[in-house]
């Protein structure tokens, strides 16, 4: 089970030093127009392809956000019970993440493939191919959905075998875990 979580937040880390090197491209792009637009000329188009970019950036920046308990969480009953409850809301916790990213993605791929079938374009002047953007935000998705159930059943797995400090440390909090360090 460590393996498969290694394995993930490696694959994951890869993901997000690619992700920042578009964030930063996209940084470089819209400061070019910015010192283009005070010479009189401009690239145009970077509010959008910043937009794109973000998105993009988003979906697949998820994955990593999980795996290194980076996720938001409201924990004000969990920090009041015994670890067997902390997991069991932690479960609870990562079953309606996996559950809401995978009908996140699985409503997603209509819209791609209405996009791919229509050959649609955005309505702005740069007329971009909406399957060229929305392919990898789909995907950024799809591989959320994955990490979090791979994670949700490495969690499980832990939890039957009543170890909860490790599943406390695959989806618990990291407040927490750094509280415990």
């Amino acid at each position: 089970m460590q393996t498969m979580l290694s394995g993930l937040r490696q694959i994951n880390r890869g993901v997000a030093i690619l992700v920042g090197v578009l964030l930063l491209a996209c940084v470089a792009f819209v400061l070019a127009d910015i010192v283009l637009r005070q010479l009189g000329a401009s690239l145009g188009g970077t509010d959008e392809i910043s937009g794109y970019v973000m998105a993009i950036a988003t979906s697949w920046g998820m994955a990593f956000t999980l795996i290194e308990l980076g996720h938001v969480r409201i924990d004000l009953l969990r920090s009041r019970v015994a670890s067997r409850g902390r997991a069991l809301f932690d479960l609870m916790a990562m079953l309606a993440l996996s559950g809401t990213v995978t009908l996140i993605a699985v409503k997603g791929w209509p819209v791609l493939a209405r996009s791919l079938a229509n050959g649609s374009r955005a309505n702005t002047p740069l007329e971009t191919p909406l399957a060229l953007v929305q392919t990898p935000w789909l995907l950024g998705w799809a591989w959320f959905a994955v990490v979090s159930w791979l994670t949700f059943v490495v969690a499980v797995t832990m939890v039957m075998r009543r170890d909860f400090a490790a599943s406390e440390a695959t989806i618990g909090t990291f407040g927490e875990l750094e509280a415990l360090k």
